[in-house]
């Protein structure tokens, strides 16, 4: 792939940097630079995702004829950089990138014009229902039921770590419908109405606090859940084949951009800490490891580099979206740690609710200077990157089996 950026990438550089000068407000900033997870209230990020919508920019990764971009690769790369650059909210992935790459393969002409244009404008907040209690990297041995009854499916069971389930409008779930053969042969994929009666949210808290103000993930019951049958994306039994094709798109997303931004962070929290009379960015130890981090991202955003050339020519992310997703998530850990690190004592105070201060009407002050507040949220936030999506030893089997042939 040529980085050489031509003239009218450099126009379109210039105007994405222009467009987020006038649409990433001092609120919205200020915000995202006090989350300890990356995510915004839902108010907020539907108006930010509504502001791309209108631009035409909300789904690089889709085709034209669906509403995409139609950017090029380097215009892709451009895009992401500086978003990434600029701290801009993240995209909530299970709407745009994870549950519309499915419809568009193997939905219905129906599906793909009830779902299709509300996801492309976020009318309407997806959640996604894989995990189980007893089914989260070993996804195939799910066992919440899905049982045919005439021109419905009647769902039992449960779905655990579900993000932003509290906000949610839709889940697409994995659920079993057969109990014959292999586990991976008897389960399917179906969308399911969030307001159908018999489904109930039950926020989880975690380790960077309790479940108010920024939760994150819920566990999700379903009793006797009547689902039309329409809503069974292709055929019955098939979900496995699926699901798959859904993961290469929630592991094979580029993580240097944002690995980039964080890094930026963490130098400015140890310009401003010190380490006895120096600022901790001068200590020869820490410079060693932000020296090693930036390699490490820099070979990262150069393998994501030669798989977008590959994208552009038309080939499918395969055993390299597992490759990424170790390597990115480690990575993300690592800095977090160094974050940690860099804030000292600052860290010792533990926020819990980050945004204090920033609800209307409140005088609750933070317990670290703002550059330090989210440091000890943030680092055990991310404890959760080498688990989810599958874990990171998963991810090894996976290659092991289909690169070396293991």
């Amino acid at each position: 792939m040529d980085l050489e950026f031509t003239p009218e990438d450099r126009a379109f550089q210039q105007e994405v940097r222009s467009w987020i000068e006038d649409n990433y407000t001092p609120e919205l900033r200020a915000k995202q630079a006090l989350s300890k997870n990356g995510y915004l209230d839902k108010e907020d990020h539907i108006a930010w995702q509504k502001k791309l919508y209108e631009k035409g920019w909300i789904a690089p990764d889709w085709p034209v004829e669906y509403g995409g971009a139609g950017f090029t690769p380097a215009q892709k790369f451009i895009f992401d950089m500086e978003m990434s650059a600029a701290g801009t909210p993240a995209i909530t992935p299970f709407g745009l990138k994870m549950v519309a790459p499915v419809i568009m393969a193997f939905g219905t002409p129906e599906q793909k014009e009830r779902h299709l244009p509300p996801i492309l404008k976020s009318d309407i907040w997806w959640c996604q229902g894989y995990s189980e209690p007893g089914a989260g990297s070993d996804l195939a041995s799910l066992q919440m039921s899905a049982v045919r009854d005439g021109d419905e499916y009647v769902l039992n069971g449960s779905k655990i770590w579900t993000t932003l389930a509290q906000h949610a409008d839709w889940i697409f779930c994995l659920v079993r419908t057969s109990k014959e053969g292999k586990p991976q042969e008897g389960i399917s994929f179906i969308l399911v109405d969030m307001t159908t009666p018999g489904i109930s949210v039950s926020a989880l808290p975690t380790l960077d606090g309790p479940p108010e103000g920024q939760q994150e993930i819920n566990q999700v019951f379903f009793e006797d859940v009547r689902v039309p049958a329409e809503n069974l994306i292709g055929e019955e039994n098939k979900g496995w084949t699926y699901a798959k094709y859904l993961l290469e798109f929630e592991r094979g997303n580029a993580y240097a951009p944002g690995l980039k931004n964080m890094l930026s962070k963490t130098r400015k929290v140890a310009s401003a800490e010190r380490a006895g009379s120096e600022p901790v960015i001068r200590d020869p130890d820490f410079q060693r490891k932000l020296a090693e981090m930036e390699i490490a991202i820099e070979s990262l955003n150069a393998t994501e580099l030669r798989i977008l050339s590959a994208l552009s020519a038309g080939q499918r992310v395969g055993p390299e979206s597992s490759m990424l997703k170790c390597a990115g998530s480690e990575a993300q850990q690592a800095i977090t740690e160094l974050t940690l690190e860099a804030a000292g004592l600052h860290a010792h105070p533990f926020a819990a609710d980050t945004w204090a201060g920033l609800r209307e009407g409140s005088n609750d002050a933070l317990p670290a200077p703002e550059h330090a507040v989210t440091a000890a949220p943030s680092y055990f936030n991310y404890r959760k990157t080498s688990i989810y999506a599958g874990s990171n030893e998963v991810q090894r089997n996976i290659m092991a089996k289909m690169v070396l042939g293991l």
